[in-house]
């Protein structure tokens, strides 16, 4: 959808514009989400004119007018065009994720990462997802593996919320098990030793919840799946960054690990990647 966007924009938009909006705009079931050049030298109405003449499936589209932040991953948003909402329902891999934008953190730029975790999980794991939001990891999981239990875990109510109705709609009851709270509270008090699997898809507090996830894990070890932030230059990589502090804070700890895999997600601004790494602990 992207590409087949930009000739379109093209036609009532600058190069340098249609590149950033182009860029940075997302799409959750109906809904399109823009982010305009700042200073904003286009109109938020044209740019989504163009995005739902081009594109009939979209109903809606909202303008982010602030970056994600807070412990509850939130952004602000404003309506620009089509129907007034910020609710749908956004499929995937066979799955269907019902979500509130304005309440709750989703990014369809993470696909890949799901699909590409639940081809990792063999028969019978117990898996915990420390960061769960509406439950995409683990209800990817959950429908494309065989585990045994994945602890789906968000601090976020009205994310634990949707996490239950997407667990309904995607028919993987019993194999989802979500949990409203503090992972480090819950993983502490409920989950020691349990997990073969450890999802910690939220850069911002992943490098601070390493200890916790270590002891979620099973005493003979497993994987942790770590996501993390890195600002690199041209003459740095940012895959040998994150994988840096990644040792660093693992050796610390004195842990046994390895590390096969680090890969760059996605772009999050000029100079920032988020990237994926894969530890296995022995």
């Amino acid at each position: 959808m992207r590409k087949r966007l930009r000739k379109p924009l093209s036609t009532i938009l600058s190069p340098e514009d249609t590149g950033e909006i182009y860029n940075s705009f997302d799409v959750v079931g109906d809904i399109a989400i823009i982010r305009l050049p700042s200073p904003s030298r286009v109109n938020a109405e044209t740019a989504a004119n163009a995005i739902m003449n081009r594109h009939r499936n979209i109903k809606t589209v909202l303008l982010q007018a602030s970056p994600v932040s807070g412990d509850l991953r939130l952004r602000s948003l404003t309506y620009v065009s089509g129907e007034n909402k910020t609710s749908t329902v956004h499929r995937e891999f066979g799955c269907s994720f019902s979500v509130d934008m304005a309440k709750c953190y989703f990014s369809p730029r993470l696909s890949h990462e799901r699909m590409r975790i639940a081809k990792m999980v063999e028969p019978n794991e117990t898996v915990v997802n420390m960061f769960a939001g509406v439950g995409c990891f683990s209800i990817v999981i959950a429908k494309h593996a065989n585990p045994a239990k994945v602890f789906s875990i968000d601090v976020n109510p009205a994310a634990t919320q949707f996490m239950q109705e997407n667990i309904r709609l995607s028919r993987v009851y019993g194999k989802v098990i979500p949990l409203l709270g503090d992972s480090k509270e819950i993983v502490t008090n409920r989950l020691q030793q349990v997990a073969d699997r450890v999802l910690m898809p939220l850069p911002e507090k992943a490098l601070k919840y390493l200890p916790c996830a270590l002891s979620a894990l099973k005493a003979l070890g497993g994987w942790i799946h770590y996501y993390g932030l890195e600002h690199a230059t041209k003459t740095e990589s940012p895959a040998e960054k994150v994988k840096l502090k990644v040792a660093e804070a693992l050796e610390a700890l004195d842990v046994d690990f390895e590390v096969p895999f680090v890969r760059v997600v996605r772009s999050t601004g000029p100079k920032w990647f988020q990237l994926a790494v894969d530890v296995h602990v022995m």
